[in-house]
């Protein structure tokens, strides 16, 4: 930072430097320089002439520059003379390359220009052999020339070279030079602009320099060689461009875009250490219609200027991206802008010429807060009565305006417009008759072409009380000539009414007693940021900015100084404009195709904020793939959830949207560390609420799911959701996450919800969501869950040795899950996720399913057959299942009830209006009792006792309906209605058996207002016909679907499923969210299922969304939709 300079060029062609620790501008020694643009690199600074000639500054420093030329001599040792100069025909020449294939003897090296100058002469290096000269001469030998050569001279080698070395070294540091033409080749046309940049894409400690050029008849042009010891570089290379450019600007990496004629972009691609120069070009269409006028780019950033003078941002810029995404719009009005080092933008004013720079860059905050301007003083002289010093400003900060006057209220001196510059010719036009000052003379040239109306000078001299002199653009007019105007398009001069005087950078209080007085800076054309390397850390003095003083300029003309108290509210609400900040991380990602496995990558989450519009994140994912830097990305509004994952010790997360859910393959990312994971999934749970304008808890109608790692998923629902006309389909259903850790769980639309934990341990929810700004610590609760993790130890039985681990080669590991599928030991088997840990040791499990012996074996005639808990003749195989538990401990809106363990509960559906004193919630516990909740209402949702209901055996699944219907399933399989049940009776009176299913054993059963449902072990789904008032029981039952794990019927008699498997994708993990669609009153079976999010979900309960659907007019739900994705069954059977 000490030695970063910021570049400048005013609309004369006087070149200025600042100093990042300086506070004045510094012009140039060179006063006769006059140049168009310019672009700096660290030590260097490139500029266009006004003839069209490329120009370089290098800064002074102690290191000289030096630059070193090598050749070799070659000789052939021959019998009589020995060693010699004379060779062979076929040989290469006597002074060459190190290849040998180019001659190079000592009199064809010449100086490039005259900026260089020889260091001593021509000397053999001896480095090469690692001898003195004095021993060896430096000479190396070989057999022949291709051979390798060595130091050490044998009887074989014919052969000898030894290398020459000589060093020039740059003498015009610290002035402007002519970069000279070059060589043996026909001039290129004349330059209009330059750019340069690359020197981070090599690691090389000799920095590389990628000089690129723009001549007048739109062509492209690259400087070969140009590198920190030959900054004046080699020769300029032709590159082929589709249409004529305007304009081009490169960053520090591998970023190039390019500005048509047109107002078209282009970028480059396939810029990289070995190809400088890039492979091919691409198009990439401007903001808006006006189309592009300036472009420039940073190390991950690019800048647009419109024709129109508007500021544009480029999103999701990349070395793996250099053609982005999309365009942000910034607030302020400029002319060019440049972009620094670090990313740092600089920008000069679109009406007032001033250099602005942005506040508030920084590696998270691309895009800044706001356009500060430079607060710096031309190094011509002192300032009388300075409030500050290196600060040009002391009074109340407004929008710069058109004119460059201090004015008050009562001024009656007329403001000057700024020439509005509109050709690159401007710098001809405007000082092609300027006088230079006389060597050693101090006296400042007046640089100013501009030329006023002498009545109005007159009539600004005799105002004796101003307070201070108008400061008007100088004017040059030698031997009474007249400027060539025909290049420069300028305003009409007009002078304002005194009473509609305005202000321009700065409004002194009309109280102050000191009058100020300020030097006038020059109006800009160009500015270059790329030797500038300051942060926003930086404490920079002409950079010492408050809140009030940070600017966001539509470049407009200020008010008055009465009128900015009044104008600060209306400025303040103008100035709101949108900002992209990012945040970058590495993760592991899951590839998608073969080999698929887990590969490191980087991972940005682009937010957009501000400009009163909707949020339009976006997550970009880098990866390379056969050396080939590549992307992907997904846009946060399209995210469809964002659910943690099993992935043995990765803490895993599987991105949703509605194509990868039809695609059934979601985006996985997983880190190592488990704070990682949790601020990336709060980071882009948060993107995701904003992004869909949700900020508050779960709605009472809000849909609710577990997946198969225990995760809290929900869903807040609309009208369309069950609307023919208007269908929601399921793969683009948003779920967000609630903390906590449940293995079921169960609403109504009065906001009362209850779970249950794998130990079956009771919760109800409190309030909260992951993601939003409502989850606090005010309904945050410590949450545990006690889970069992199962491995099973194998055996087969043999004549000689009985049972033993030994099995058959096609058996199945003789420790492994509970399908055989998976090795699992007691040493390698690991907690579900990192997030929980043991807390007992391994114990055989005597309660397996089946029974077991007394030393908890099981046997089976095989292994894929069924087990039983006895030994028979036929058994040749056995297992027993061994049990650890595991404990996790979480901060979640979830309230204990105690003290009696369930296995389920089952709430009240109702309308959202219903008014309710006591909601009935029924419930079985671990024991199989049935049992009624007590004092449960929307206040205290956890009630206040339990009602035990007797049977006369346990149950293990129960549901309540409309009109205070509860059906029961027996462990046995046997289903029950409850008869007589009602506000006044919640227990009611005696249980009625209902037939099950012929042959089949139901497990689950779900009641809706009319309609009642049933799921059986083999995972058929079963409706129950002719359900009446007068006969609630119903009378038969009627297969719907197979493959059905669970099933929630709603208030509205809306039926959900999760169902195993989808149809055509095996491959897929069971647990698939499933929508049953055309459901009505006149057809409560509905006619087909609409597959949403998949692959481990366990559990989903829609009771409480009770949102009345509008009906309209009979069609089909939704007839884009394919068979592939809607059909009659949830799985194909």
């Amino acid at each position: 930072m000490p030695g970063s300079l910021l570049w400048a060029v005013d609309v004369y062609g006087r070149v200025f430097s600042l100093c990042a620790t300086g506070g004045r501008y510094k012009r140039s020694k060179d006063v006769l320089l006059e140049l168009k643009r310019v672009t700096a690199a660290e030590q260097c600074c490139w500029g266009i002439g006004c003839d069209h000639q490329v120009y370089l500054n290098v800064l002074p420093s102690d290191v000289p520059i030096r630059h070193q030329e090598e050749t070799y001599e070659n000789q052939r040792w021959n019998p009589v003379e020995g060693y010699t100069d004379t060779l062979l025909p076929t040989d290469r020449w006597q002074w060459t390359d190190e290849s040998g294939q180019k001659p190079q003897p000592l009199h064809s090296f010449h100086l490039p220009s005259d900026n260089w100058e020889w260091e001593g002469d021509w000397f053999v290096d001896d480095e090469s052999c690692g001898r003195e000269s004095t021993a060896t001469g430096g000479w190396e030998y070989a057999v022949d020339f291709p051979a390798t050569f060595t130091k050490e001279k044998k009887w074989n080698s014919c052969v000898r070279r030894r290398r020459w070395l000589r060093y020039r070294r740059y003498k015009a540091r610290g002035s402007w030079a002519k970069v000279p033409l070059d060589r043996g080749q026909p001039p290129p046309e004349p330059f209009t602009d330059i750019s340069c940049g690359g020197w981070d894409i090599s690691d090389s400690p000799e920095k590389r320099i990628c000089l690129w050029a723009v001549s007048q008849q739109g062509k492209v042009w690259f400087r070969t060689g140009v590198q920190q010891q030959n900054p004046e570089g080699t020769a300029w290379e032709h590159v082929a461009v589709p249409r004529e450019v305007s304009q081009i600007s490169v960053g520090p990496g591998d970023l190039l875009w390019a500005v048509l004629w047109d107002g078209q972009l282009l970028v480059r691609t396939g810029i990289n250490n070995d190809c400088p120069t890039g492979a091919s070009w691409m198009t990439v269409d401007p903001p808006s219609k006006v189309g592009a006028i300036h472009v420039a780019v940073g190390i991950n950033v690019v800048w647009v200027v419109t024709k129109d003078n508007k500021v544009w941002f480029r999103r999701g810029v990349n070395s793996h991206n250099s053609s982005g995404l999309g365009w942000i719009s910034i607030g302020g009005e400029m002319v060019m802008i440049s972009v620094g080092p670090n990313d740092q933008v600089w920008g000069v004013g679109s009406e007032d010429r001033t250099v602005y720079f942005r506040h508030g860059v920084t590696p998270t905050e691309v895009t800044g807060k706001a356009w500060v301007p430079v607060c710096a003083q031309l190094d011509r002289g002192p300032t009388t009565n300075r409030p500050s010093d290196g600060c040009l400003f002391s009074g109340h900060l407004t929008g710069p305006s058109q004119g460059s006057v201090l004015s008050c209220d009562d001024s009656d001196v007329p403001r000057q417009h700024i020439p509005k510059i509109t050709s690159d010719s401007f710098i001809s036009a405007l000082v092609a008759d300027r006088s230079v000052p006389l060597e050693g003379s101090t006296t400042t040239p007046n640089p100013n072409p501009l030329e006023v109306d002498q009545e109005v000078l007159k009539e600004g001299a005799e105002e004796d009380n101003a307070p201070a002199q108008a400061p008007v653009l100088p004017s040059s007019q030698p031997n009474g000539g007249e400027l060539p105007w025909s290049n420069v398009d300028l305003e009409e001069m007009k002078a304002a009414p005194a009473s509609t005087a305005q202000s321009s950078v700065a409004t002194y209080p009309l109280e102050l007693e000191a009058i100020v007085e300020q030097e006038e800076g020059p109006p800009w054309a160009w500015i270059t940021g790329g030797g500038c390397e300051i942060d926003s850390s930086s404490s920079i003095s002409w950079l010492e900015t408050t809140e009030e003083g940070l600017l966001s300029p539509t470049i407009t003309p200020a008010l008055s100084a009465a009128g900015v108290q009044e104008r600060a509210p209306r400025e303040k609400e103008k100035t709101m404009e949108k900002s992209v900040s990012v945040r970058k991380g590495v993760m592991c990602w899951w590839r998608d195709w073969q080999p698929q496995q887990w590969e490191e990558v980087g991972v940005t989450l682009e937010q957009v904020r501000g400009g009163g519009t909707s949020r339009d994140d976006i997550l970009y994912i880098f990866y390379t793939h056969n050396e080939e830097r590549k992307y992907l990305y997904a846009v946060i509004r399209e995210v469809t959830a964002l659910v943690p994952v099993f992935w043995k010790s990765l803490y895993a997360l599987a991105v949703y949207t509605a194509e990868r859910t039809r695609q059934r393959w979601p985006i996985l990312l997983a880190t190592e560390s488990h704070q990682d994971f949790e601020n990336w999934l709060s980071l882009l749970s948060k993107s995701c609420c904003e992004s869909r304008a949700l900020r508050d808890p779960p709605s009472k109608q809000a849909m609710w799911a577990i997946t198969s790692k225990g995760d809290i998923m929900v869903h807040d629902p609309s009208p369309s959701l069950e609307a023919p006309a208007q269908y929601l389909p399921c793969d683009q259903m948003f779920w967000r996450q609630v903390p906590g850790h449940l293995l079921c769980v169960e609403s109504n639309s009065l906001g009362v919800v209850w779970g249950i934990g794998y130990d079956h341990t009771a919760w109800v929810y409190t309030g909260g969501c992951r993601g939003n700004q409502a989850q606090g610590e005010i309904n945050q609760h410590s949450l545990t869950d006690v889970r069992n993790v199962y491995i099973y130890e194998n055996q087969r039985w043999n004549p000689v040795t009985g049972y033993t681990d030994k099995g058959l080669p096609t058996d199945r590991y003789m420790w492994s899950d509970a399908l055989g599928l998976k090795e699992c030991t007691k040493e390698n088997t690991r907690p579900p996720t990192p997030q929980w840990t043991w807390v007992s040791d391994w114990a055989i499990d005597f309660s397996t399913p089946g029974g077991t012996d007394k030393e908890g074996w099981q046997y089976a005639a095989d292994f894929p057959v069924t087990f039983h808990g006895y030994k028979t003749m036929k058994d040749f195989v056995r297992r027993r299942r061994w049990v650890r538990k595991c404990k996790i401990t979480l901060m979640g809106p979830w309230q204990k009830v105690t003290p009696i363990l369930l296995i389920d509960v089952t709430i009240l559906p109702c309308l959202a209006h219903s008014s309710l004193e006591q909601v009935p919630v029924w419930a079985i516990s671990e024991k199989g009792d049935v049992l009624c909740r007590l004092g449960v209402n929307a206040h205290n949702p956890a009630g206040s006792s339990w009602l035990h209901v007797g049977t006369d055996q346990p149950f293990k699944s129960i549901c309540i309906g409309g009109g205070h219907q509860v059906w029961a399933i027996a462990r046995d399989g046997a289903v029950f209605y409850r008869g007589s049940v009602s506000s006044q009776n919640p227990a009611g009176e005696c249980w009625y058996h209902i037939p099950s299913p012929p042959r089949q054993t139901l497990r689950q059963v779900s009641v809706g207002r009319t309609s009642v449902y049933a799921v059986d072990e083999n995972s058929n789904l079963w409706y129950r016909q002719g359900l009446m008032p007068s006969y609630p029981q119903g009378s038969t039952w009627e297969l719907i679907s197979s493959n059905v794990c669970r099933v929630s019927v709603g208030p509205l008699d809306q039926v959900w499923i999760i169902a195993d498997k989808v149809p055509g994708f095996p491959s897929e993990s069971s647990g698939t969210v499933c929508h049953r669609l055309g459901v009505r009153p006149m057809q409560p079976k509905g006619l087909s299922w609409d597959f949403g999010i998949g692959g481990g979900w366990e559990h989903l309960s829609v009771r409480g969304n009770s949102t009345e659907a509008q009906r309209a007019a009979p069609c089909s739900p939704r007839p884009s939709r394919n068979q592939a994705q809607v059909n009659g069954n949830a799985a194909g059977y």
